[in-house]
């Protein structure tokens, strides 16, 4: 039975909640009218509790046991439903998916659980997590910041993040037979890939103007568009310099080799006699003193950060053009190859893509600007068809 009393002329509340002992101070003076007002609010209060329904942030917005209050609530409910906490489940759940991932995957999916999830869900039963809470932590992500220039996250990175919840709540859902509450929640709108691919004349300029001991590796980036960790975890094993020929089965990723992006991504690359030639000077400047084909001074590969920091950025800068990322090395071969008027389908094996359709989503548009041919040829077509149609 909860009871009143008077402190420093405030009326308190002390009543017992999920056997705890309760004390809360109220707003109130100590006057007869007042007393009987919170009698009645008492009386609500207890009959909350016991149908199971009592909110304490309702009653006691600023009190300060708020979080410890939330957390035996959870552990009682945890019980009460005999299903985990959702930071207990995660743990299950990774241990029963990690053996379909990669390394690298592995590596992501920890950091989301761990950065993102875990201080949000954690002491939420599994079972608890309702549709409000998973719109009120995609509300709260998109105040995320980071870096020094203190970016927001983008919404790709949040619809990545609420992906890896959304396999959690929907493998639990399905082990404890309730319901899932990931339901009609649709991703992020995301803004399209914006590729800035250099002109065939900046790529000569580029490899004209670089360290000679980085022209074969910037030359092989350019006319291959292989990603960055498989150029830099390639090894001579996987280079067929009689068939001229790059087989892409490993990708180096935080310094460990792995597999590929995506099993897709496994692919045999044909190489022009640029590429070839590339090859055969990077093999006159390594003298067999590593696996990989580029690599550092001890023989170990390459690190992308300091390759980019001391190489790349500086090669830039010089030259006056824009900053961007090396990965652009790849869209550039890709528009390269679109404008020459290679095959698609090719194009696409060359990059690992398993069909043509994010080749055109993301690279077309681009070939107008490098032809300056925009619908000409079609209206060759048409002026070729009057011309037979005049002279017949």
């Amino acid at each position: 039975m909860a009871s009143i009393r008077a402190r420093y002329g405030k009326l308190n509340i002390d009543f017992r909640y999920l056997n705890m002992r309760c004390r809360e101070t109220t707003a109130l003076e100590d006057t007869p009218q007042n007393r009987k007002k919170l009698e009645k609010v008492i009386e609500r209060m207890e009959a909350e509790i016991l149908l199971g329904i009592f909110d304490y942030a309702k009653y006691f917005p600023k009190s300060t046991r708020l979080k410890d209050i939330k957390e035996t609530e959870n552990k009682v409910n945890a019980i009460s439903s005999k299903t985990p906490m959702f930071s207990e489940y995660c743990d299950i759940w990774f241990q029963e998916k990690e053996i379909e991932w990669r390394n690298s995957y592995k590596g992501k999916i920890r950091t989301v659980i761990r950065k993102y999830l875990i201080p949000y869900f954690g002491t939420i039963p599994i079972i608890n997590v309702k549709k409000s809470d998973i719109l009120g932590f995609r509300t709260s992500l998109a105040k995320v910041t980071y870096g020094i220039s203190q970016e927001c996250l983008s919404p790709s990175r949040i619809n990545q993040i609420m992906i890896v919840l959304r396999m959690i709540l929907d493998s639990a859902a399905e082990r404890y037979d309730f319901e899932s509450c990931y339901k009609n929640i649709k991703n992020l709108k995301q803004t399209k890939v914006e590729v800035h691919p250099f002109s065939l004349e900046q790529v000569q300029l580029i490899l004209q103007t670089v360290r000679d001991d980085f022209k074969p590796y910037y030359t092989i980036r350019f006319f291959t568009g292989m990603r960055t960790s498989e150029i830099d975890g390639l090894r001579w094993e996987n280079v067929n310099l009689q068939r001229r020929e790059i087989y892409v089965r490993e990708a180096l990723v935080n310094g460990q080799l792995g597999g590929t992006k995506t099993y897709g991504s496994n692919r045999t690359i044909q190489m022009s006699d640029r590429v070839f030639q590339a090859f055969l000077q990077q093999k006159s400047l390594n003298h067999g003193k590593s696996e990989f084909v580029f690599c550092n001074r001890s023989g170990d590969p390459l690190d992308y950060r300091l390759v980019n920091r001391r190489i790349w950025h500086p090669l830039l800068r010089f030259l006056r053009f824009k900053t961007r990322p090396a990965y652009q090395t790849r869209h550039t071969a890709a528009t390269l190859w679109l404008s020459a008027g290679e095959n698609p389908e090719w194009i696409a094996r060359q990059l690992g893509h398993s069909t043509t359709e994010m080749l055109f989503r993301v690279y077309s548009r681009y070939v107008p600007n490098i032809t300056r041919q925009d619908g000409s040829a079609f209206e060759a077509m048409l002026n070729k068809l009057n011309q037979e149609g005049v002279a017949s």
